[in-house]
């Protein structure tokens, strides 16, 4: 049986107590999405479900998981999917929507991840310095950052486990030689949890969408040996660039064009120096923590690398 052979049922299986689908019916969705529209399976996947999800009247949350996987942090690498695990509350921030109803840090002997509870999951709050072992949570990535997320379906069990949190950062420097295409002011998708970046408007997932402005630099270090791609969000942007997305997307309304604002990041930081801190996932180190570094680049050099990336 092909991949999508085997998603096909496992999607029938998974909403066949909900909609009167057949396994062939699911099937001819997802070979439309992936032969016609070249979408990739994982998101065809995503917008098969979200079609029963909104034929059936259901949250994903309804669902529950799929006989869950126990991971640890540094485990968790794809969104999307359900887990069992165990970990300590490092931090606790304030909240910035009326739906999260706690927002922080969790982290084990592996590393650290963010979690979002939702104020409608109806749950009992986490404490910090307390370790759980929470049921039914769901990964989620943004930016290349994985998080978990809590909902009413989710299970927390207090555990009396003791172990230090690991750090799962890692530490790059070198001339910044490269910033590469999707850097400066982009647009994401405005549907609730998804976080894609635009391609001339559209969502992979959701189609056109009126989008939502963001920040963000994909850049290449070179330290003279090896490369280093890295990922600096909005705030890790400003923090380098000194350019704020409202100063952003000022600059590109005057000039009827949003690749100007990354042009002038290139202009300001081609070629200088840094120090980077920040977790590995994939092929990108993403940015918490940028420091100039006095070094001298060849500009010659520099721009010789620039033109091989």
């Amino acid at each position: 049986m092909s991949d999508l052979s085997d998603t096909a049922t496992e999607i029938h299986d998974e909403f066949s107590e909900h909609v009167d689908a057949s396994v062939d019916d699911v099937e001819e969705r997802l070979q439309r999405l992936v032969t016609e529209y070249k979408v990739p399976l994982d998101e065809a996947r995503r917008s098969v479900e979200n079609h029963y999800l909104d034929e059936a009247g259901l949250d994903r949350d309804d669902l529950g998981g799929r006989g869950n996987e126990t991971v640890q942090v540094e485990d968790v690498d794809e969104p999307e999917q359900w887990v069992d695990i165990t970990a300590k509350v490092v931090e606790l921030w304030e909240p910035r929507s009326d739906s999260v109803g706690q927002v922080g840090l969790l982290g084990d002997p592996t590393g650290t991840i963010k979690f979002t509870k939702w104020a409608k999951s109806d749950l009992a709050d986490l404490q910090e310095g307390q370790t759980y072992r929470l049921g039914n949570v769901v990964t989620d990535e943004y930016q290349g950052r994985y998080s978990v997320k809590l909902n009413k379906t989710t299970t927390i069990e207090e555990v009396d486990e003791e172990f230090d949190v690991g750090d799962n950062e890692d530490t790059v420097e070198g001339a910044l030689v490269d910033i590469q295409s999707g850097s400066g002011l982009i647009k994401r998708c405005p549907e609730e949890d998804c976080t894609r970046v635009l391609q001339n408007g559209r969502c992979s997932e959701h189609g056109e969408v009126e989008g939502e402005f963001d920040l963000r630099i994909k850049g290449v270090l070179d330290d003279g040996r090896d490369v280093h791609e890295v990922i600096f969000d909005e705030d890790a942007t400003e923090d380098l660039t000194g350019v704020g997305l409202e100063e952003a997307k000022q600059m590109a309304k005057d000039a009827l064009d949003t690749t100007v604002v990354a042009d002038e990041m290139r202009a300001t930081v081609l070629g200088n120096y840094y120090r980077v801190t920040g977790p590995t996932l994939g092929r990108y180190v993403l940015a918490n923590d940028t420091e100039r570094l006095d070094a001298p680049a060849d500009p010659e050099a520099v721009l010789i690398k620039a033109r091989s990336i």
